[in-house]
Formats: C-alpha cells, structure tokens, sequence
C-alpha cells in the first residue's frame, strides 16, 4: 500500500516554510482506493515567486483550513503506507515540521521516484518531474499544483513499477531507505535539525553528552561532522544516538549563556580600529603595540563595515563623541533586544558599566520594575568584560533599545 504525495510551500526560508497545497492518493497497486487534495492556509505570507509559480494567491489561502484542521486526515489516509514523491525528502520534512509545530511526531516509510526512475529508465535528459513525464508520454495536467504533480508521480510511478518485473529495485530501494545504514542514521538524526545559531547537543544511548558546542548553523554543522574523515570525529560518528540543540538567535545571547555557566572562551579578535589624521582606519592591533584600538574585531571585513556605518553618522567625526557613545564606564542601564526566538525579547542589567546579569521575556510581559526583571533574570558568575566589545558594535548597529535602570 503506498500513498502518493506533493506539496507546495509558502516559499519561506528553510525550516519556516508552510504547506499551501497538498495532495495524495492512497495506491494498492493496483488502483487508487482514497484521496485527499486540499489548499492549506499557511497562516503566513506567500513569496511572488511561488505565487507567479502555483498561481496560488494569498486570497486563495485565506479561507483554507489551516494544517492543524487537516492532520488528522493526513495520518489517516497515510497510515501503514510507504509515502511515495519525487524528490520525497522534501514533502517528509514538510509533513514532518509541520506535525512538529503540533507537538507530533509522524513518521512513516518514505520511496523516492527519482533514483527509482534512474536506475529503471536511464539516459534521460533530465529527471525532473515535468521534463521527464513529458519524455514518457505521461500526460501533466496544472504544473506546480499538488494535485496535478501527484497525479503525474503516481502515473509515473505505475510505470516504474510495470519496468521492474522481478520487484528487485523497488525492494532494494525500500530495504535502503528504510534499513539501519550510517547514512540513514545521518538522516534520521538531522533532518529536524535547523539552520540556525545555537548550541548542538550530541547524546549516546543512555542519554549522555559526549559533544557539545556553539554553532552558527547546527543542521550544517552535524552534518559536516558526520561526513569528516577526521579519526578526533569518529567516536561521536559511532556513538550519537541523539541529537539536541538549543537556540540563541544571536553570538551575543551564546556569550551569556556560556558565561552563566561559568565557560569562558578566549576569543581572538586581531583587527582593531583606530583614528588617525581624521580618519577612522581598521588594521591589524599588532602593527601598533603602543596604541590602543577603539574597538576590536574577529576580521577586517567586519572592521570595514563598521568603518563605513560611522562614517555615515555626521557627530561621529568627533572622535570624542564617539568614544562617549560607546564608552560603557559608570552605565547603569536596561538593554532590550532580540530574544532567541519570534515574540522573544532579550534584557541585559548593566550596573556600573559592567554586565550583571539577563534575561528572556515574551513579548507581552510587563518588566517595568526591577521587582519583576528579577524574577526573570539570570546572574553572571564571570564578569562578562568580554562582552562589551560585542555590546558596543550591537549599540552602533541600533541592535538594543537602552532605557534607565528601572528602580
């Protein structure tokens, strides 16, 4: 029993992206026994590209149930069925993100037509869905429409099928998919794994870590780490069992949580940016061992561009003016920014120019008084000088909102 599927997204970034159009038709192998095709509310904006691509409108979607309506149906009708796309990987990690979003986990076995159709009818120009049906003679009615591409799979998949006379290929592909190789622990263990900044988490069995770190994209990054060569990786290779990760949104917020748990990283910031003959230059800090820079940076490029920004703020061509805006003695101020994650918000307590402590809050929680910023806040055990230099550049690019100490 298979069943057929494809979905078209809102077109968001990956990992944000929503389900507008599903279909799929439940096969016995013979005929279709059950189906479901629908329009999905994303609750979200739809990129023009997608728009110009599906002819999906945002007012098309605006009266579609929205996924949470339509999950219960999608278990049903794929239930003990392998899941059959082109390109399946990406209709599974839709189903499954968005079934996430729902605190669900779905699961189920998943067949690709696109290494099926290469294996049994090689040599084609392209195994694209639509260049290649039209190279079969496979009628595709509504391009880039769920149902019409589905339809499409599903006809192209009963030719896959007739081909394969002996069910070698299609056994053989189904024992890989489903079978528990290196490659498919890989994918198991990352295809929920986001692209974003954060810290990583590698469990064995029993539920240990036996690696952590701070990555800037912790789905890159696992993968990058399955893939090494490298013999210092291969313990954690053979050993993870699980994966789990927690988001920062920002290197700043990383810099906090390291310091509440009482990790200092020494940071390595060789570029320095000085003033000179009226001038604001950036260069390397061990060209002048006398003078000391204004701000320090982890590359030239991003001493360049903060050249440039400063540059552009007309007060700023007196240096002393801008050395009091960053200067952070004797500060005693609440900071506000970006939290990890939407409707998030950061706070950092800054007494005596030093950060003391911080916090998250949602966005409609009321932290006028200190009474309440305590309750939410968390203390530094180091003191966090190694933020400031971050904190300066975060306060010249507008990144926090700075308000009195609330009393």
């Amino acid at each position: 029993m298979y069943s057929i599927i494809d979905i078209e997204s809102n077109g968001a970034g990956f990992r944000k992206e929503c389900i507008i159009d599903i279909a799929i038709f439940r096969y016995d192998g013979h005929k279709i026994v059950d189906q479901f095709i629908s329009l999905v509310n994303p609750e979200s904006d739809i990129t023009p590209f997608v728009q110009k691509l599906t002819n999906i409108s945002p007012k098309m979607v605006k009266t579609a149930p929205k996924f949470h309506e339509l999950a219960k149906r999608v278990v049903e009708i794929t239930e003990n069925t392998t899941l059959v796309g082109h390109n399946i990987d990406f209709d599974y990690r839709m189903l499954r993100q968005s079934f996430q979003r729902l605190g669900y986990d779905f699961k189920i076995n998943t067949l690709d037509t696109i290494p099926l159709a290469k294996k049994l009818i090689p040599d084609e120009v392209s195994y694209s869905l639509s260049k290649l049906v039209k190279s079969l003679g496979i009628p595709l009615v509504n391009a880039h429409r769920a149902e019409g591409d589905a339809r499409a799979t599903l006809e192209l998949f009963k030719l896959l099928i007739s081909k394969d006379t002996e069910n070698e290929i299609i056994q053989k592909q189904h024992d890989e998919t489903n079978a528990k190789t290196y490659i498919n622990k890989i994918k198991l263990l990352t295809q929920d794994l986001p692209s974003e900044k954060g810290f990583v988490y590698f469990q064995n069995e029993a539920g240990k870590i036996i690696f952590s770190d701070y990555v800037q994209d912790i789905n890159k990054f696992s993968k990058k780490l399955f893939n090494s060569k490298s013999k210092k990786w291969e313990h954690i290779q053979t050993g993870v069992e699980q994966i789990n990760f927690e988001l920062t949104g920002t290197d700043i917020i990383a810099k906090l949580i390291l310091n509440s748990k009482g990790v200092k990283k020494r940071e390595v910031l060789p570029f320095g940016l000085y003033f000179r003959n009226d001038k604001y230059i950036v260069e390397k800090n061990t060209l002048n061992k006398t003078e000391k820079p204004i701000l320090r940076f982890k590359a030239f490029t991003q001493g360049s561009k903060a050249v440039q920004f400063i540059s552009k703020i007309e007060e700023f061509k007196d240096v002393n003016v801008f050395k009091k805006k960053i200067d952070f003695r004797k500060r005693n101020e609440l900071w506000l920014g970006t939290g990890r994650k939407l409707g998030e918000k950061l706070f950092l307590i800054i007494e005596n120019g030093k950060v003391t402590s911080y916090g998250f809050y949602e966005l409609f929680t009321q932290i006028q008084t200190m009474s309440k910023l305590s309750k939410l806040k968390l203390d530094l055990p180091l003191s966090a000088t190694d933020l400031i230099n971050d904190l300066q550049l975060a306060l010249l690019k507008g990144d926090f909102e700075t308000l009195p100490l609330p009393k």
